[in-house]
């Protein structure tokens, strides 16, 4: 028999019965939680750790932040609902048990694909485009949930949604023909970053546009350029133009020709081939591929080298042509043979040819 304070009515329920629905929420929520960060999150742990799966940045942070909130608001929702209520208040718990489920619900999802997709699809150091993506695509993701989210909260209140549904098809479609141009740069966006055809840090070459990328944006792509200033290019027209990207180059192929000058004797001609492979093996970085008198040229017997740089990088490159320079005009200079220079003949009165030097331009 309980005692007669306790079998007093307050807003049609005994006090007894409040403190039942207390003590039964208390005891609900100190189970809850030790059920999950305990047997729960404890076993998923476990299972993870022997698949050798990284179950603490995928799963363990978006269950902690979902399921426990989630667990808390049903366990307090069964509990005041076994209360008689006024059909008002009862109205109003349904609703704001509703927004909470919704919420925290969009949030676990979220969180857990966002997890996932971190720890299974954008791993390590060269995937930084791919996480780029996440960056923006997981607020993106989110929104449109939350979008669905509010329609369900209204369709559940009791809200015809289908003229808000059709008014946001008629809307969506006239913001896509008035943004157009935008919406073909998002999508080269996300093109550059899932087909990764260059990536941060990449010295790149678009048209007349040189440079080092530095940051890739929604609708614009920003270059660090040789001298220093910034480029700010399009992502449609990124795409839509010729992309030589040196960063992915393992190895730099270089011609480049000499010309020496006809007075050369043929012994001298013979010894220039097998002189250049000598320079070149001498070169850091260098490995020649060959040598051959190639033309004859306007004022100049042409021989075209080919060699090998077994790096990317362009200050290597610059540093090997320069030691093949030196050493080639050391030797030319020891031997006797000279470079040729653009020049003119002049006859005049019949007499003897004279020599008539020219620059090249």
């Amino acid at each position: 028999m309980l005692p007669e304070a306790l079998q007093a009515q307050v807003l049609g329920n005994r006090i007894a019965d409040y403190l039942l629905v207390l003590a039964v929420a208390v005891v609900g929520l100190l189970a809850l939680n030790w059920l999950v960060r305990g047997p729960v999150l404890g076993g998923l742990s476990r299972w993870a750790a022997r698949a050798g799966l990284p179950f603490e940045q995928a799963l363990r942070r978006p269950l902690r932040r979902a399921l426990l909130p989630l667990g808390y608001v049903g366990v307090l929702y069964l509990a005041v609902r076994s209360l008689a209520l006024h059909p008002a208040l009862a109205r109003a718990i349904d609703v704001i048990a509703l927004v909470a489920v919704t919420f925290w619900g969009i949030d676990a999802i979220v969180s857990l694909l966002d997890g996932l997709l971190r720890t299974y699809w954008a791993t390590g150091e060269t995937d930084a485009g791919r996480q780029q993506l996440l960056d923006t695509a997981v607020p993106v993701l989110r929104g449109l949930l939350w979008v669905v989210g509010a329609i369900f909260l209204l369709a559940n209140l009791g809200l015809n949604v289908s003229a808000l549904v059709a008014g946001l098809g008629v809307g969506g479609l006239a913001i896509a023909l008035a943004a157009q141009g935008v919406l073909q740069d998002l999508f080269a966006y996300v093109s550059i970053l899932l087909d990764r055809p260059f990536q941060l840090g990449d010295f790149i070459i678009v048209g007349e546009a040189i440079g080092t990328v530095e940051r890739i944006g929604i609708k614009t792509t920003r270059l660090r350029s040789l001298g220093g200033e910034e480029l700010v290019m399009a992502n449609t027209d990124l795409l839509s133009s010729r992309i030589q990207n040196y960063r992915r180059m393992e190895e730099r192929c270089i011609a480049f020709s000499i010309g020496v000058t006809y007075e050369t004797p043929l012994e001298r001609l013979r010894e220039i081939p097998e002189l250049m492979q000598q320079i070149l093996a001498q070169t850091d970085n260098v490995r020649f591929e060959r040598c051959h008198f190639k033309a004859y040229g306007d004022f100049s017997l042409t021989f075209e080298t080919v060699y090998y740089l077994t790096s990317s990088d362009y200050g290597a490159y610059m540093d090997a042509q320069q030691q093949i320079n030196l050493a080639l005009k050391q030797a030319f200079d020891a031997r006797g043979i000279e470079f040729a220079y653009p020049t003119q003949v002049l006859y005049l009165n019949g007499s003897a040819p004279q020599p008539i030097a020219s620059s090249a331009q």
